[in-house]
């Protein structure tokens, strides 16, 4: 079986539709079914069937799908080592992803370390968030990735491995004029009347559970598409955001922090496929976790606040 027809059949499934398979493998669509009843043929079993919008592999589509994909996967590995063992390994380029907070900050200075140290490297970065990264490491399409244990956490895999960084306390995000800015930490008891906004679910969750151990709610009435669409509200005076403290020094200038009594936390990992790893990914594991150290916010200095405050501004709070 030829490996172009497997390319095919995994596209098709990605794309569920064979016009559009057709059109990013720059094949007509009459070609690319060609290749899928061949496939069937060869195999002896139907892999694809119709529905009312596209196509879709069967049952035995579906296994097949997955282990073309690991071979696939692998041949794509086999090509690059020996482009590799050709050209000097340091010319492959480096994969890198992060979630969107730790692409902000960490990862981009680590790098930057990392090109001191080895000079010219080509590297891309991946933001996006932990369960998808970890499926990316898996696929081959990432050397390396900064993930979190945060809700629904990390998953114990053999065929990565993972390594801790530390653990980032999250704050909380306040629009510059708030009465609690510039001041903190304070206990989530002082937040319980705010209006909260989130963007995923694993900060959403690790915000209930804080306020549950406290013994208050969190009214998450506000839900944004990303990490920036949860600042803008935050910004705008809609409502308040817990985040990330590693996102502390890259914030927009109108939105500020403050620290929470006793706050929620998430440990940082890297993971990195065990098979075929890249000669880069070492040494970036060590800027990373340097990069980490510095970047921390210092914890807040001034005495922990309690009660309710509301917001400045006309019914901010209900915003």
């Amino acid at each position: 079986m030829e490996l172009t027809v497997w390319r095919t059949f995994v596209t098709v499934c990605r794309l569920g539709s064979l016009s559009a398979a057709a059109a990013e493998l720059h094949h007509t669509q009459s070609a690319v079914s060609r290749q899928i009843a061949g496939l069937e043929r060869q195999l002896g079993v139907p892999l694809m069937e119709r529905h009312a919008r596209g196509v879709r592999p069967t049952p035995a589509g579906e296994v097949f799908r997955r282990h073309a994909l690991t071979t696939l996967n692998e041949a794509d590995r086999a090509v690059r080592a020996a482009r590799d063992a050709h050209d000097g390994a340091f010319n492959r380029p480096l994969a890198v992803g992060a979630t969107p907070s730790l692409a902000t900050g960490i990862v981009p200075e680590a790098v930057r370390a990392l090109l001191r140290e080895t000079g010219s490297v080509r590297w891309s970065l991946l933001p996006a968030l932990s369960p998808e990264l970890h499926h990316r490491v898996l696929d081959g399409d990432l050397d390396i990735a900064v993930v979190t244990d945060a809700p629904p956490g990390l998953p114990q895999d053999p065929r990565v491995e993972r390594r801790f960084l530390g653990l980032d306390d999250m704050v909380v995000a306040l629009p510059v004029d708030h009465p609690l800015a510039g001041r903190g930490p304070v206990h989530i008891h002082a937040l319980a009347d705010q209006t909260w906004a989130e963007d995923n679910d694993g900060s959403a969750a690790l915000l209930r559970q804080h306020a549950a151990r406290a013994g208050v709610s969190a009214r998450i009435d506000l839900v944004a598409a990303d990490l920036p669409g949860k600042l803008a509200l935050v910004a705008t005076g809609h409502a308040i955001a817990l985040i990330p403290g590693v996102l502390t020094r890259a914030l927009r200038t109108d939105v500020t922090t403050v620290d929470l009594v006793d706050p929620p936390a998430r440990g940082i990992y890297t993971i990195t496929p065990r098979r075929d790893p890249h000669p880069c990914a070492a040494p970036l594991l060590d800027h990373l976790a340097t990069a980490f150290v510095s970047i921390r916010p210092a914890a807040a200095q001034a005495a922990p606040l309690s009660g309710p405050v509301r917001a400045a501004g006309p019914d901010r709070s209900r915003a």
